[in-house]
Parts: C-alpha cells; sequence; structure tokens
C-alpha cells in the first residue's frame, strides 16, 4: 500500500531528513519525502494515524494528500507580506548604518527600532522553525539563519544600552531580508516547476451532457458512472474515457500524447477522457471513470515519479544530516580562535556569525526535487512517463537498446504490400479476392478486403481455418489462401510458381488467390513499418545505443524490417520466454540494456532491462513493467525520452555541484574573516535561486534538437 501524507513545516534538505528518518523507523515502511512538493511518499502496511504521528513527533505537521492543483497564488506561510513590511525596514537600518547619522546620539535608538520587528516578526519563520527543531533534539537550516540574526541583533542591543560597541543591526536586518526574498522566489519557482503537472491535473473537463432517462442532462464528471453516454460538442473536452456510439470527428491528443496531428474518430473508436473534440458531435459510453482514467494513472505516474529520489539525492541527504551541528562547531571555532589570536569580540563576532550565515544549505535541498518537477513534468508534455527517479540513472549508463518489432518498430496492421498476376486485371483481382476476404476475419485476409470500396456478395462462403478461404463471387469461384492449401484447388501458372519463390523470400505472408479452377495472382501481405522508425534508430545511434531487433517473427520477416529501418543485430523467431535470455545474455556480455516493446510477451524483457520503455498504446502489464513509457506509441518519443533523461539528470548534477561547492567554498572564506554577514545572506539566498532557475531550464526542453 502506498499512502501520500502533505508535510507541513520542512524548510531545507535537513529537515527531510529526519521525517524520512522517522518515518523508516516504523516497521514495514520505506518513505521518501520531497521538499518542492512538501510530501512524502510512503510504502508499507503502517495506519495512517502512525505514520501522522510519526511526523509530529518529529515536530512537522502531516495530513492525508488529496490530489489537487497547487493554488495560483502560492504563497507559503504568508512570505510575501513579510517580505513587503520587512524590506522598508531593512533598507531604512541599512542607510542609516552607512551615513552620518549614525554618529548622532539618537540613532543606534532608530536603529534598534527600526530592526527590531524585522528580527523579531520578518524572521519568525525563521525562528519558529528552530525553536520546533530544537524541542525535538533536532537542528537545521532554519537554525543557523536564526542564531545568526537573534546573535547579530542582541550584540547590536547590548551595544546601544552600554553606549559603545559596534552594531550589526544592519546585518540582522538584510540577513532577513535576503533571506526572505530568496524563500519567496523558491516558492515561486518550484510552483514554475510544477507547472506541467498542474497542466495535467486541470486537463480533465469539469462537466459534461450527459444522458439520463432520454434526456440530456448537465453533471459533474465525478457524478458520471461506467456505461452512461454523455455528449462531446465541438471544442469541447472528452468528460472520461469511453466509446464512440454515434457521430465522428477529430480528436486532439497533444496534451496527453505530444502529438498535433489531430485523431480521427467515429463509431466504436475509443477517446480519452481530457482530450479536445474537434469540429463533429459524438456521443460517447464511459467505459473508464475517477481514478481508471488513462489521464488520472498519466498523473499519478507523474507524481511518482517526482516523489522519489535520484541515487545521486541520497548523498546530499546524508550530508545535510550532518551539516548543521559541523557548522555549529565551526562558527564556535570561529569565535574562540579569532579571540585567542588576539582579535577584537566585533571581529571574531562578525567572522562566526557570517559562517553561521554562509553555510545554510538551502541549495542542497532544492537541488534534486526542482529538477524532478520540471523535467517530469516536460516529460509528461511530450507524451513520455517516467516511473521514478532511479530512471535518470539508468538512461545515462545504457548502451544497447533492444527492439520488439510488431507494434514498435511496425503498425501490427496488415496490409498489401505488393502483388503480380498472370495477366489479370488487378482491379478485377481485388475486387472478387476482397469481397471474399470481407467475410472472413483473418486480419490478413482484412487487410486485402481493405484495398475493396465497394464489396460483390458471396455465397457459400466456406474457411478452412488457418489455411485459406474459398466461395462464389458473383458467377467465379474464388479461392484464395496458403499457397501450399491453395495450390490443392487451383492450376499454378509458371509464371506465379516464379513469383511464389520471389514473394516467399520476402518476408511477407503470401497469399494465392485465383478463380474457376486456376491461380491468377500473388499477394504480399505484412505488417508496416512506422514512418517514424528509421529515423528513431538513427538518433538512439546518436546518442550511443546500439540497436537490437528482437522478435518471434519469422527470419526473413524480420530481417525485411531490420533491413528497412537500419538494423543489422536480428534476432529472429524468439519464444516470449526466451526474450528475457536475450536480455540476460546481452548484460552477461557487459551491455547495459534497454528493451522497447509493447506486448504482453515483452513484460518479462522489460522488467529485466537495465531500462523497460513501453509502447503506451501496447498492453498495460507492458507499460507497468516499463520504466518509461511512451504514450503515443510513437517510436521517435524514444530518443526525445531518453535525452530528456540524460538532461534532466545533468541539471541535477549541476545543482549539487554548486549547492556543495558555495558551501565548501563559502565557509572557509566567512571563518577568515573576508566575507561579511549582510553579503553572506545574499549569497545564500542567491545560490538557492540560482538552483531552481537552472532547473526551470527544463521546461525549454526541445524534442527535436
Amino acid at each position: 500500500m502506498t499512502v501520500q501524507l502533505d508535510i507541513g513545516g520542512m524548510t531545507c534538505a535537513a529537515c527531510v531528513n529526519r521525517v524520512e528518518r522517522k518515518l523508516n523507523a516504523i516497521d514495514g515502511v520505506h518513505a521518501s519525502v520531497n521538499l518542492v512538493t512538501e510530501r512524502a511518499s510512503i510504502d508499507g502496511d503502517a495506519p495512517v494515524g502512525e505514520l501522522i504521528a510519526a511526523v509530529e513527533s518529529a515536530g512537522y505537521t502531516a495530513r492525508l494528500h488529496e490530489s489537487q492543483p497547487m493554488a495560483e497564488d502560492y504563497d507559503p506561510r504568508g512570505l510575501r507580506v513579510r517580505l513587503l513590511w520587512t524590506a522598508p525596514l531593512a533598507v531604512a537600518v541599512a542607510v542609516l548604518a552607512m551615513t552620518s547619522l549614525d554618529d548622532h546620539g539618537f540613532a543606534p535608538w532608530l536603529e534598534l527600532a527600526l530592526a527590531t520587528p524585522v528580527v523579531v516578526w520578518g524572521a519568525w519563520p525563521f525562528h519558529r522553525a528552530a525553536f520546533v527543531n530544537a524541542r525535538h533534539g533536532a537542528t537545521t537550516m532554519d537554525t543557523l539563519v536564526s542564531m545568526g540574526v537573534v546573535a547579530a541583533w542582541t550584540w547590536s542591543t547590548i551595544a546601544v544600552l552600554a553606549g559603545d560597541g559596534d552594531r550589526y543591526f544592519e546585518v540582522a536586518s538584510t540577513v532577513t531580508l535576503f533571506l526572505l526574498l530568496g524563500r519567496v522566489l523558491e516558492a515561486r519557482a518550484r510552483r514554475a516547476s510544477g507547472s506541467a503537472l498542474r497542466a495535467l491535473l486541470e486537463l480533465g473537463a469539469k462537466s459534461a451532457l450527459v444522458r439520463r432517462d432520454g434526456t440530456l442532462v448537465e453533471l459533474p464528471v465525478a457524478e458520471i458512472a461506467v456505461g452512461d453516454e454523455f455528449v462531446v460538442r465541438p471544442g469541447e473536452k472528452v468528460a472520461t474515457d469511453g466509446t464512440v456510439v454515434d457521430g465522428s470527428s477529430t480528436v486532439d491528443e497533444s496534451l496527453l500524447t505530444g502529438e498535433s496531428a489531430p485523431v480521427d474518430v467515429g463509431v466504436g473508436a475509443t477517446v480519452v477522457g481530457g482530450t479536445v473534440n474537434g469540429s463533429g458531435r459524438l456521443l460517447v459510453r464511459a467505459t473508464e471513470v475517477g481514478a481508471r482514467t488513462r489521464l488520472a494513472q498519466i498523473t499519478a505516474l507523474v507524481e511518482r515519479a517526482q516523489q522519489g529520489k535520484a541515487p545521486v539525492q541520497r548523498l546530499a541527504d546524508r550530508v545535510s544530516s550532518v551539516f548543521v551541528p559541523v557548522v555549529l562547531v565551526i562558527a564556535v571555532l570561529t569565535l574562540v580562535l579569532w579571540l585567542v589570536t588576539g582579535h577584537s569580540a566585533a571581529d571574531a563576532f562578525t567572522a562566526a556569525v557570517a559562517v553561521l550565515v554562509v553555510a545554510c544549505p538551502c541549495a542542497l535541498g532544492l537541488a534534486t526535487p526542482t529538477a524532478l518537477l520540471a523535467g517530469t513534468g516536460r516529460a509528461a508534455q511530450l507524451g513520455v512517463l517516467v516511473r521514478g527517479p532511479q530512471v535518470l540513472e539508468s538512461t545515462r549508463r545504457v548502451d544497447t537498446v533492444v527492439l520488439d518489432k510488431t507494434g514498435t518498430i511496425t503498425t501490427a496492421r496488415m496490409t498489401l504490400h505488393g502483388m503480380t498476376t498472370d495477366g489479370a486485371d488487378e482491379t478485377d483481382v481485388l475486387r472478387l479476392v476482397g469481397s471474399l476476404e470481407a467475410a472472413s476475419e483473418h486480419p490478413v485476409g482484412a487487410a486485402i478486403a481493405a484495398t475493396v470500396g465497394d464489396h460483390l456478395d458471396v455465397r457459400d462462403f466456406r474457411a478452412t481455418g488457418g489455411f485459406g478461404v474459398r466461395g462464389r463471387v458473383g458467377d467465379h469461384d474464388v479461392v484464395a489462401g496458403r499457397p501450399s492449401w491453395a495450390g490443392e484447388h487451383l492450376i499454378v501458372p509458371d509464371v506465379l510458381t516464379a513469383a511464389l519463390v520471389r514473394a516467399e523470400g520476402s518476408g511477407r505472408t503470401v497469399v494465392l488467390a485465383g478463380w474457376d479452377g486456376t491461380a491468377h495472382a500473388v499477394l504480399e501481405v505484412g505488417d508496416t513499418v512506422k514512418p517514424t522508425s528509421r529515423a528513431a534508430i538513427t538518433e538512439l545511434r546518436a546518442l550511443g545505443l546500439a540497436p537490437v531487433l528482437l522478435t518471434g517473427d519469422t527470419a526473413a520477416a524480420a530481417q525485411t524490417v531490420a533491413g528497412q529501418v537500419g538494423i543489422d543485430d536480428v534476432h529472429a523467431e524468439v519464444r516470449p520466454e526466451d526474450k528475457l535470455a536475450v536480455i540476460e545474455r546481452l548484460q552477461r556480455d557487459g551491455r547495459v540494456v534497454a528493451m522497447i516493446g509493447d506486448g504482453v510477451n515483452d513484460a518479462a524483457a522489460l522488467a529485466q532491462a537495465d531500462l523497460g520503455i513501453a509502447i503506451g498504446t501496447g498492453t498495460d502489464v507492458a507499460i507497468e513493467a516499463s520504466d518509461l513509457t511512451l504514450v503515443s506509441g510513437d517510436l521517435a518519443a524514444a530518443p526525445v525520452a531518453i535525452r530528456l533523461s540524460r538532461r534532466t539528470l545533468g541539471v541535477i548534477r549541476a545543482n549539487l555541484f554548486w549547492a556543495f561547492a558555495y558551501n565548501a567554498a563559502g565557509i572557509p572564506i566567512a571563518a577568515l574573516g573576508l566575507l561579511n554577514p549582510m553579503i553572506a545572506g545574499g549569497a545564500m539566498a542567491a545560490s538557492s535561486v540560482l538552483v531552481v532557475t537552472n532547473s526551470l531550464r527544463l521546461r525549454g526542453f526541445r524534442s527535436v534538437r
């Protein structure tokens, strides 16, 4: 069972680590906490009440998560109001400190009066969080901020009361101002990084015209039940997943699949909730509602991916758990060493406060989740679902891509590819044979029947399972089927015998057809390669992936398709259970394997592969076994998915590097007295904004290089 809790009060990676430790201490529970979404994803059978109690025992609030879009005006803990009131006071304190007024008797008292509301009320979110964590024996980023601000204000107040000494009111005020500004900018950037998920959540229709008791009634989508019929007018969103029972139109599925071309739909076609109807009027019967709809499942997958952690983030979490206590020790040592080496108390105090302020590890906590929000959200917009952040590491290492043939490289729809006759008119052949095959349910027969507009009447129809069909069409006794079977009923001219040899070498399904005892045509029927498959495989090669074709089809058919798309390594006539063995063999040879497939027979191979990529138009089993899902079913989305995943991982690594580098460089500089606390506060806030802004670049990722 998976439970999601909304967590309140977290401000940094140390908070995340503390909540995770409390939850994971419960038997049978595995929890992952995300700072940006302020949410915990918990696997296990523990009661929700026990989970909430564990979070609260750590000093934070928790409640069961209900999936809904973020508020349009997202402002956690009223930070903007505090910023607006704090800014003029902090600026006034800084001006007083830098002008000659500072020498007059009333100036210090004025500084104290202006700085006190900034330190007490403006910085209250930091003080409150530090106090709550201290009650539970914990230290976080807010501990450093609160101690630095209070220390600067206390030192300065004592100096005013004593009538002598250096004052640092401007440090306390401007550090608070910079940090509030950084928090507000972080909140806005977090909201921006989650815009794609909100777009998915808001994509669904709010109401629909539902047929009840012979009349149309407008009802909220939540009240639609499976089996209800509802009307979709031109330009409206489809209310829920269903089947068209009347009407025809085009449907824009771009927000779900990333495909810009509208899809033609008619009676019997499947439509997805949240897609937009074109110019026609449709009557749809609901087949899935609520959490079972495709949009809801896609949204759940995206949320689940954003909740997790990439392996690279685990190091940051471990560092953050010990970082704050270490910084407190460094600050105390800085103060002591400056004093024992003969420096003034003012200089020692300034260096210690600068260490406290510059060390705040805000950026560490934001490095991964903001990139995941932006990257997985952008992937969803492009029709790619990422199952979890661990997938990102896999995309970096993959060097081999194994592709299923039918439904992945090809359309999985039989079509007529060619025909050779003994001189008979091709139109007559198709009219007679196509009319006969129209009475059959075999996919090969359907491919031939599809080439004929108006079918002739068929009498005395007989089908021999797996071999062929025969019947009377007009004035002719027509036979069509496997050459070995049809040849028993037809005389085959030499010209067609040679055609049969050539056709059977093509790897396609060969049909021998004729009438009145003589064979008149050899027809070649086969699966069709998707228009984008060759270009997709070329781009996969460019990404450093060696393509391998893996299919249960015949060697001839496999070689034909491989030749069309540019694959040299082919494994044909492979049974479903053997597909897994091929993947394992490649892995034993040192390959890091990605598998792309769509069928039930691909599920085991998808699960075994280092990176499983499912075609979204395939089976649910294959999709569940995969790491990435291509919603559109277009193989061209595979290189897009891999490039975006690698780009997201690169952004995470860059974020973590700069976050670590900032702290690593800032702390010794501050300890040496080379960094003013006011500048340290601005730099700390800037580092967080820099990390989030870097993540937001993923929102501009393009599917075409």
